[in-house]
């Protein structure tokens, strides 16, 4: 397979996200979630030829479509790690003096949302997985298994940010004591009869509670809080560091983060000498980008897109 044989995929802001990165003035690129490729093939576009793209993964289906796809073009790199870990790839492609853009784009990526088989979806019966990593660590149905009652209301309340996180909770522990959850459907169904009315408008009863889930079994705000402090360790003075979040929880951290970043001492007001030795090393660049009405009419799930721009500063 080549690149004019990848089959089109679009990601949410592909356009202006990769446009912020300036990739047309960089000599090193990092797209940290290469998912299906989108951005990798936009930021190639821009490129130079004795330039550089290491992309990271931590599916492997993922990891293998990159390499078929873009394995011929001798300015791509294509790893198979969590973005966490971005700081030990960067080391071990020799970029000791670090990169001039990484681009994260967060949450679950459309192949695996349309897999029955990797679990993530409440559409299609599937197993009980909601692994990035099909190969690392507890599914959802073990994780559900072994999970305590107050653990379960929390993680419902807190990422999933479910109204009745407690009716919800109750009901999924009752179904998996009666030996009643084995699939995405019987969990959905569990769901849905558990959130009383209509639920929300144009969103399915079930979202919240598979979206909490999901982020719990693959521990994505510890895995996005450190690649964060990873990402701006790597960035050379004058860099860009571009998120793309579609979870408000995830946002408010990419947005605390480059807002402490950006901010030099932090002692309080009433000491007259710092003695924190804090120095600001990002800068926001613009205001959030958003989808436009078009993309959000032709893409659904672009309506909570969102992604924050920010600058490495001289040390």
């Amino acid at each position: 397979m080549s690149v004019a044989d990848l089959p089109e995929h679009e990601p949410v802001l592909a356009r202006r996200a990769v446009e912020a990165l300036r990739p047309e003035s960089a000599e090193r690129v990092v797209d940290a979630t290469f998912g299906r490729g989108g951005h990798s093939r936009r930021i190639l576009a821009h490129l130079g030829g004795d330039c550089a793209l290491l992309a990271l993964d931590r599916d492997p289906e993922a990891v293998a479509f990159g390499e078929r796809a873009f394995g011929d073009d001798p300015r791509f790199r294509m790893r198979r790690l969590p973005f966490s870990r971005i700081g030990e790839a960067v080391a071990e492609a020799g970029w000791d003096d670090g990169v001039d853009g990484v681009l994260a784009d967060l949450g679950v990526s459309s192949p695996q949302l349309d897999d029955p088989a990797r679990g993530f979806s409440f559409r299609e019966q599937g197993p009980l997985d909601m692994r990035m990593d099909p190969d690392s660590g507890p599914t959802a149905a073990e994780w559900l298994a072994a999970v305590a009652p107050a653990e379960l209301e929390r993680v419902l309340r807190q990422y999933g940010e479910e109204r009745y996180a407690r009716r919800v909770a109750r009901a999924i522990l009752a179904a998996r004591d009666a030996g009643g959850l084995r699939t995405t459907g019987d969990l959905a169904e569990v769901v849905r009869g558990a959130v009383p009315g209509r639920g929300e408008r144009s969103k399915d009863k079930a979202t919240r509670t598979f979206q909490a889930i999901r982020m719990a079994v693959n521990a994505e705000l510890e895995e996005l809080e450190a690649f964060l402090a990873a990402a701006v360790a790597v960035l050379r003075p004058g860099g860009r560091l571009v998120v793309i979040a579609f979870h408000s929880l995830e946002d408010r951290a990419v947005k605390r983060f480059i807002r402490e970043e950006a901010r030099d001492c932090v002692c309080p007001p009433d000491f007259p000498v710092c003695r924190c030795d804090k120095v600001a090393r990002l800068k926001p660049v613009g205001k959030p980008l958003r989808p436009d009405a078009e993309e959000r009419a032709a893409n659904p799930r672009a309506r909570s897109a969102i992604a924050r721009v920010a600058e490495r500063l001289a040390a």
